[in-house]
């Protein structure tokens, strides 16, 4: 009997699925046609790779802000643009994010090339390294090297040292052999049990001398990733995770102090993955919403090529650019190029360009004031009753 087997009875490398309830069923189910949804949608190639670049900010940093990060979502994203400035105390904050990003980009990479996505403990120990690189660490850590001391995360210890080499090794064997779907319908489906599961066990491994944490999460998005999940989605869990931290720990603790039960740890994980979906499909569908308005527009004004024309077709796109209604009086100053449009003309031909647009469906005035009618575009949206 190995010493794990005595002090860590809830690591057994079982997941009976028979037990798992019909709402998770149906949440995998969900999770993974959102996940097909959001791969087949069509983008401009610029706010595709915008998208990926916020996506992978927000991952980034949601794996090191959970370890005690403090870079905001907007240094990051300047730090991707290669903007970022910090004073020497703080390079190591940097360091922490870049080294998150670099692994990211490395595994989308290797995957793409790969025969095989099978996880290795060579594998995890290399991601380790990828996480750990020229940061400042204690004595008895070594990137990529599996610990020989005890390691803890508040009151919890992690497995026994001597045992720590053979249980990566059986986790690898253990999820590289039960997770792979019986079709391939359900490949995202058991992809997602399988990064979770790898999560949770990593976790009560601990298996390293630090960057467990930041280990498991990039394994899951490795695991995702090469599941089927788009890249921008593959960082969702781990967003989810710092968004909801306390949760998140107390799930962690619940599922060894159970005894192993990991079930609910696994549904706080795809209702959050869940939630996440359902944010980046709505960024999605404004961004092909407003797309399509552009075009719109354009075809209203197709063939027309008066100055008078110009005009009020730059009106309504620059309209278009704002999120809150204008006070039609101030409509002359929402950009520059409609301040100098209009420098030289009365209030009388503003208000005639802008009775035009309404005439023409393209813009709509309200107690507030005016705004793009873009909800021409939602034309299979179902209708909703008023509420009085």
């Amino acid at each position: 009997m190995r010493t794990f087997e005595k002090t860590h009875p809830w690591i057994s490398f079982m997941l009976d699925l028979r037990k798992a309830s019909h709402k998770l069923w149906m949440q995998l189910g969900e999770a993974q046609s959102k996940c097909q949804h959001i791969s087949g949608v069509p983008l401009m190639p610029a706010t595709a790779k915008e998208l990926y670049k916020i996506f992978l900010a927000k991952g980034a940093l949601a794996t090191a802000a959970i370890e005690g990060n403090t870079l905001t979502e907007e240094e990051v994203k300047k730090h991707l643009d290669g903007e970022l400035k910090l004073p020497p105390s703080k390079e190591y904050l940097k360091q922490e994010v870049s080294n998150i990003i670099d692994a990211c980009n490395s595994i989308g990479k290797e995957i793409i090339n790969a025969e095989t996505t099978d996880l290795t403990t060579d594998k995890i120990k290399q991601y380790n390294s990828w996480i750990l690189k020229d940061l400042p660490l204690g004595e008895d850590v070594e990137p990529g090297v599996v610990r020989k001391h005890s390691v803890g995360v508040g009151t919890y210890r992690g497995a026994p040292a001597e045992d720590c080499e053979f249980l990566v090794e059986k986790l690898c064997e253990w999820l590289n052999k039960d997770f792979k779907s019986p079709n391939d319908d359900e490949i995202i489906i058991y992809g997602l049990l399988k990064a979770i599961v790898c999560h949770v066990y990593i976790a009560w491994i601990h298996p390293f001398g630090d960057g467990n944490g930041r280990t498991a999460r990039l394994l899951e998005f490795e695991i995702l990733l090469s599941s089927g999940v788009p890249a921008p989605s593959a960082q969702l869990l781990s967003n989810h995770y710092n968004q909801t931290r306390t949760e998140y720990y107390r799930n962690l603790d619940a599922s060894h102090k159970s005894g192993g039960d990991i079930f609910p740890f696994i549904m706080y994980a795809i209702q959050g993955f869940i939630d996440g979906l359902v944010g980046q499909l709505e960024l999605i569908q404004e961004q092909q919403l407003h797309v399509h308005w552009m075009d719109y527009i354009h075809f209203i004004f197709s063939n027309k090529d008066s100055a008078t024309d110009i005009r009020r077709r730059r009106l309504v796109v620059d309209l278009s650019g704002l999120d809150d209604h204008v006070i039609p009086s101030k409509a002359r100053h929402i950009s520059p190029i409609i301040a100098e449009a209009y420098a030289s003309l009365t209030e009388k031909t503003l208000t005639r360009d802008i009775n035009a647009l309404i005439g023409l469906g393209l813009i709509v005035k309200t107690s507030k004031g005016l705004i793009a009618n873009k909800n021409l575009m939602r034309a299979f949206l179902p209708p909703k009753r008023k509420i009085i």
